[in-house]
């Protein structure tokens, strides 16, 4: 893994800073709940409460992510040889399901206190107060979450951070419910309790949604796509590309692609082309995890199959048959077989010794050629002389 500094300069794994950060904000929201939940029972504000849950939820979240970051960072192995990425996505799953019925069971508490017969206690100062100080500290986590995000280029401390982004909208909605029973408006804390249920559960849905869409393998947005075969396409030696493939696990992307390359390069230089497409995507586009390169001398989708021909042993020894009149076929140095539109070019070298005359050479290249007529499989022998 590579080294970097954390955010206070400490040279530190990227994951280890990852779940130091992640071990801050968790802190933060564990005193942050506490106190939203002692202020709202003291301070009689079922809205306060709700954010309560809503910030313990936000706790729940940090712990899930802690875990994901210190279960997700393991290396692939025998059983996982994609890595353990997944993990963190099914957690999100769960925990959006959590959050869901925190919401629901929220809005039936503050909907039951709305419809008792009996007047709603106005809520204390020392409320507001605290539901005021709540939208500080969540300002200052969105902050601080924001920039070791782009510090150490981890996306799931992006997403975490928007989370608490978020969280400021509900204690504001809860600091407005506050102060409007405070003024009189005796119900404006129980709705902004409902308010702050409804914004649970559409986060929850949100996490649910995105999860689900992962464990599903639903690819990548057609603009990110378009940046992606943008990035192939400038990569010397490929000439197209098709059958373009994505999928997501824990923010991060796989790729898997087919480019095509020259018919003649040999198979180094075609392994080479397809190690610089795999480089370009991972350092060019962000949370590319790994690219697989198919390398196709013809494009698959549209060329005649070749998955009926016979390998090099049975092609050789059909050559061998078809050649045992021709006496310069027992010198041939090498053969190369070329699988095109459905069918074998084979491509054999020769001393220069067989063709001391351009006459000879063609003669050469005819009966070589006339050879294997009788094979449907063959579509041309070349000489090449050497």
């Amino acid at each position: 893994m590579t080294a970097i500094d954390d955010v206070d300069g400490v040279p530190l794994d990227a994951s280890v800073a990852r779940q130091k950060v992640i071990l801050r904000g968790l802190l933060v929201n564990l005193a942050l709940a506490l106190g939203q939940f002692i202020a709202g029972i003291l301070g009689a504000s079922a809205a306060l409460v709700a954010d309560g849950f809503h910030t313990l939820s936000d706790l729940l979240s940090d712990t899930l992510v802690l875990v994901a970051a210190r279960l997700g960072a393991r290396a692939a192995d025998e059983d996982h040889p994609y890595g353990h990425a997944r993990i963190e996505t099914a957690g999100t799953f769960g925990l959006s399901l959590l959050l869901i019925a925190t919401g629901f069971g929220i809005a039936l508490h503050a909907a039951s206190a709305l419809s008792a017969q009996k007047s709603l206690a106005t809520p204390h100062v020392f409320a507001l107060l605290m539901a005021l100080g709540a939208i500080g500290v969540k300002e200052g986590l969105f902050r601080y979450m924001r920039h070791a995000g782009n510090r150490l280029k981890s996306q799931l401390l992006h997403a975490n951070a928007w989370h608490y982004r978020t969280d400021v909208f509900s204690s504001t909605v809860v600091a407005v419910g506050i102060a409007g029973s405070m003024l009189g408006i005796s119900d404006l804390d129980a709705i902004a309790a409902i308010g702050v249920a409804i914004l649970i559960v559409r986060m929850g849905a949100s996490l649910g949604w995105q999860a689900l869409r992962e464990l599903v393998d639903t690819g990548l947005e057609a603009e990110k796509l378009d940046h992606i075969k943008h990035v192939i396409m400038s990569v010397d030696g490929v000439r197209t590309l098709h059958l373009l493939r994505s999928r997501r696990a824990a923010g991060r992307a796989f790729i898997d692609v087919h480019i095509m390359v020259n018919q003649g390069v040999s198979v180094s230089e075609g392994h080479q082309i397809s190690e610089m497409v795999r480089m370009a995507l991972v350092t060019r586009i962000d949370n590319v995890a790994d690219v697989l390169v198919h390398i196709d001398p013809e494009d698959d989708e549209q060329a005649i199959s070749t998955a009926r021909l016979p390998l090099r042993a049975e092609v050789l020894a059909r050559l061998e048959r078809y050649f045992a009149g021709i006496e310069a076929a027992k010198a041939i140095d090498a053969v190369v077989l070329h699988y095109l539109a459905g069918k074998i070019s084979v491509e054999i070298r020769l001393s220069l010794d067989f063709a001391p005359t351009p006459v000879a050479a063609r003669a050469l290249q005819a009966r070589f050629a006339q050879a294997v007529l009788q094979d449907a499989q063959i579509a041309a022998v070349h000489v090449c002389f050497q």
